[in-house]
């Protein structure tokens, strides 16, 4: 390096004896010069930390956002679909016995199988309801009966999960007991 490259801040060697206080002063502002410099890249580390952080944030809110969406889209189509695949249903438990060997009834049913599969690989999944016991959080009662109490005695309507969610509970009728049998065990309770 030549002496013209040097910067008028370089201080040239001082030699003992000629100019101690000034090089002393040179070395405390090079110092606290030196101080502030690294506070500065300190400050914006943090910052570009923070940044960072802010950005890796935002990354992961859009993707839930997004997720979230996809899992609302999906639901609204199955949740639109589910009376298409209740007529289907409703129309192959219907069909006489003159009109099951028909190749349009089995193509029917096989349509039907299809959608099923379909909505299925989905995460479309159906709630159990017959003979299990009530619950408000899957079931819909409607009528309540003569059976067991607080089991589900007849599913007049699927109900269907997608994946972990209620999508449409299953609207069922309730065993209730009758008047009569809740007096006896009243009395034998006595």
């Amino acid at each position: 390096m030549d002496e013209k490259d040097l910067s008028a801040e370089e201080v040239p060697p001082v030699t003992e004896g000629e100019g101690g206080g000034e090089r002393e002063e040179d070395v405390a502002s090079l110092k606290k010069a030196l101080a502030e410099e690294k506070a500065k890249a300190e400050d914006y580390l943090a910052s570009w930390q923070r940044a960072q952080a802010d950005f890796i944030n935002f990354k992961r809110r859009t993707e839930q956002e997004r997720n979230e969406t996809v899992k609302l889209a999906t639901a609204t189509l199955m949740l639109n679909l589910l009376p298409v695949l209740d007529d289907l249903e409703r129309a192959l438990e219907n069909v006489s016995g003159k009109l099951a060997g028909l190749t349009w009834v089995d193509g029917i049913a096989l349509i039907y199988r299809k959608l099923q599969a379909i909505l299925e690989g989905h995460g479309l999944s159906e709630i159990k309801a017959l003979g299990e016991p009530f619950d408000p959080n899957l079931h819909e009662a409607v009528l309540h009966g003569e059976g067991e109490e607080g089991k589900v005695i007849e599913e007049l309507q699927k109900g269907y999960k997608l994946h972990d969610r209620v999508l449409r509970p299953t609207m069922v009728k309730v065993g209730k007991k009758e008047e009569g049998e809740e007096e006896a065990t009243a009395e034998e309770g006595q």
